[in-house]
């Protein structure tokens, strides 16, 4: 069944406007982060199947002999569509991977996640493989990091499987599957999704898929077209936030307060729309004047999100370093800590760049210069992987 090797990669995801105003139905803009999780697959000769994690250090490896047992509980075939993981299936596969009842850690979801998507993927005719990923994105950052995962495996397994192509047409733009075929990943990847968090949005693992930007509001997710790439610097403020926690704090609020809050949460829904806006009439390039609009539109939107009640000391040090060297920060993903990003216009003086990152990391942050509106899941070569991934992957 898996006859060459395949190295797939999948974007993060960042939120641009929109945070906790689209738990109350306003709009949310999610785009895809130029960070990337890569996954490797190979055929393995010796009867086993081995799923390699060196981010957070795993290794694991089972006989297929050993694995066919399980099949009786899931019904993963070439003609079986995407279904939610059981309790009955997941109970069954902690019990094979010694995992204990209940266990939330990162290692344990990851190996559920890969178990499940194998067996329910592959079917009947378990192919024998070795899987290593490696990751530019950290775990935990509300940056995708599990959603990335889930795509990558999701195409990797179907490819493998020959559940859809493996045409790589020379366009590098083009080294993508069909519409149809990307739909099909992208509902795989929505199952993985469920087995790491439950009663997920479908939003992060829709980004990872078709990348670029998307609108989401009121559980409908929209691709946005024609959206220009555009510059930021990450920032990772380590600052370790319950997202549940924050969202009940919001609700609180909108409940004591409603005549304040309630206009507050429609002026980030309006901040969205005229992002939105900004963005789909841009797609060849942004003027100077579109980018001050982003700018005071990253400054209203992190004032609301302070007013909230999701700011936090890490954040607020992070927008007034920015602003010492003459740019534009907001919070991204649920706030309290975690990170941040920046708007980098194209003429901006790399110095200046250097100069915010370097008094970024003087405060304990982890910095990125990267990029937003990346491409989704995609098939590289060896040839096209960052020098850094290549020599991770090389070691493995």
């Amino acid at each position: 069944m898996v006859d060459r090797e395949l190295l797939v990669s999948a974007p993060g995801k960042v939120i641009l406007h929109g945070e906790h105003a689209v738990v109350h139905g306003k709009m949310a803009l999610a785009v895809g982060l130029n960070l990337r999780t890569f996954l490797r697959l190979r055929p393995s000769k010796d009867n086993k199947v081995l799923i390699n994690l060196p981010n957070i250090g795993t290794k694991l490896s089972w006989s297929v002999c050993d694995l066919q047992p399980l099949l009786h509980t899931f019904q993963g075939n070439a003609g079986q569509e995407p279904a939610s993981p059981g309790p009955e299936q997941l109970e069954v596969l902690m019990r094979f991977a010694g995992i204990p009842e209940d266990s939330r850690d990162t290692e344990a979801l990851a190996v559920l996640t890969f178990l499940y998507l194998y067996l329910s993927i592959c079917g009947r005719d378990l192919p024998c493989l070795e899987i290593a990923v490696w990751s530019q994105l950290p775990t935990g950052a509300g940056l995708g990091s599990s959603a990335a995962y889930s795509v990558c495996l999701a195409a990797a397994l179907l490819t493998a499987s020959k559940r859809i192509s493996l045409r790589i047409q020379e366009d590098a733009e083009a080294r993508r599957w069909t519409q149809r075929e990307l739909d099909l990943i992208n509902r795989w990847a929505f199952q993985g999704e469920k087995v790491i968090h439950g009663n997920p949005s479908g939003v992060d693992n829709a980004v990872g898929t078709w990348g670029g930007a998307l609108q989401y509001q009121a559980g409908e997710i929209t691709p946005m077209t024609r959206v220009p790439v555009l510059q930021i610097l990450l920032t990772n403020t380590r600052v370790p936030r319950s997202t549940k926690t924050l969202v009940a704090g919001v609700k609180e609020k909108l409940l004591k307060y409603p005549e304040i809050m309630e206009p507050v949460l429609a002026s980030i829904h309006a901040v969205s729309r005229e992002c939105q806006r900004v963005l789909q009439t841009s797609a060849d390039g942004l003027s100077q004047d579109q980018y001050s609009v982003l700018e005071e539109l990253f400054d209203i939107n992190q004032h609301h999100l302070n007013v909230i009640g999701v700011g936090h000391s890490s954040l607020d040090r992070v927008c007034q370093a920015t602003a010492s060297h003459g740019l534009h920060s907001k919070l991204t993903g649920a706030g309290g800590g975690g990170c941040a990003i920046t708007l980098l216009r194209p003429d901006v003086d790399p110095g200046t760049v250097e100069a915010a990152k370097q008094q970024l990391s003087d405060c304990g942050y982890q910095c990125w210069e990267t990029s937003i509106g990346a491409p989704g899941v995609s098939l590289d070569s060896p040839l096209s992987l960052p020098e850094d991934v290549s020599r991770a992957l090389s070691t493995i």
